[in-house]
């Protein structure tokens, strides 16, 4: 038993709470990449020209409910333009702005596995020639794991850093269809079994809010996520952006966002239920403001992360606690903080 920094209780030291921030009180992404690699790491976005099997015809058609592209895409980012020059140009960003040394390139927009192996193999090499980048981190769905694509990643991961990105989004059969995913829990399920222990990080993507669905139910995901071999996490609330079938719902009263209030709970009370191994890439999501329909909660990204941060601090908890018992008891009402 030890004292953890950032409270007065004992936590036992199997827990891995020294790798929780002692700050933001859950294990970061960012912390974790400075650790690994000893200088400030940051994901450059790149466009490699995919598509996804639900929008060209092989498993349905017209994509997620959810999905348009530019709400998580820069502007440079465009599959016309040349890796390299996106590379080039993410990587003059990050360093202006945050100070970065080395970099990780991210394939993110739509299902960057979902292509020939020979095709994915020239786009990944390309990205990775940089001498300033680290690695590569592959955003996918569940069903576009070939055989081919899982062996050129672990190939790539015994000399470099990678991360496989699995977009599961909700772990409920009816929403996965309700989203026009065309794929389910049970798939995902197989493409975690056929991807780990392959020498590469795997994340999990996740999202709350939707209708249907319970917070009780988004809590037990924490539980799930827990039992796999899911080494980082990305969470974001469910919003809507101009273009796509959720924001026609939306218009039509058939979507009712989470207010600020709910979401920070919710995110607080599932990071509570998470073992401090898993690190967190992301805990919300933004979308430009020419495209933003709802919610709008009118935060900067900086307030969004600090407001989850401020709650569990004033609740004194932090990521796992609630695996231990560590967690101090508050009553109901002082589990729900006031929207800001």
């Amino acid at each position: 038993m030890y004292l953890e920094p950032f409270t007065s209780r004992l936590v036992p030291d199997f827990m891995d709470t020294h790798l929780i921030h002692p700050d933001l009180r859950f294990n970061s992404y960012g912390s974790y990449l400075r650790r690994r690699f000893g200088c400030r790491v940051s994901k450059v976005n790149v466009d490699g020209g995919f598509t996804c099997p639900n929008r060209d015809g092989n498993r349905g058609v017209g994509g997620c409910i959810y999905c348009d592209n530019r709400s998580f895409s820069p502007d440079t980012i465009q599959e016309t333009i040349p890796i390299e020059s996106q590379l080039l140009a993410g990587i003059a960003y990050h360093r202006t702005r945050l100070g970065s040394e080395k970099f990780i390139v991210y394939f993110q927009k739509y299902s960057n596995t979902y292509a020939p192996v020979a095709r994915l193999r020239e786009l990944y090499f390309r990205a990775l020639d940089h001498p300033d980048v680290v690695g590569i981190s592959v955003g996918t769905r569940p069903d576009c794991l070939s055989d081919e694509a899982l062996d050129l990643l672990e190939e790539i991961a015994r000399e470099r850093y990678v991360c496989l990105e699995l977009g599961l989004q909700s772990m409920d059969e009816k929403t996965l269809h309700w989203l026009n995913r065309c794929h389910d829990f049970s798939e995902y399920r197989v493409a975690l079994e056929r991807s780990a222990g392959r020498g590469f990080e795997i994340c999990t993507h996740l999202i709350h809010g939707f209708p249907g669905e319970s917070r009780e139910s988004f809590l037990k995901a924490a539980e799930i996520i827990s039992s796999l071999p899911v080494d980082s996490l990305k969470i974001h609330q469910l919003h809507a952006v101009r273009g796509t079938v959720l924001a026609e719902m939306y218009f039509r009263g058939e979507f009712i966002p989470l207010t600020h209030q709910q979401y920070v709970t919710s995110v607080c009370d599932f990071l509570e239920r998470l073992p401090p191994r898993i690190t967190i890439q992301r805990l919300y999501g933004s979308a430009p403001l020419a495209i933003r329909v709802a919610p709008e909660w009118n935060l900067k990204n900086n307030r969004m992360w600090y407001s989850i941060v401020h709650e569990l601090k004033r609740r004194g908890t932090w990521q796992g606690c609630r695996l231990t018992g560590a967690c101090p008891a508050l009553p109901s009402l002082q589990r729900v903080i006031g929207d800001s």
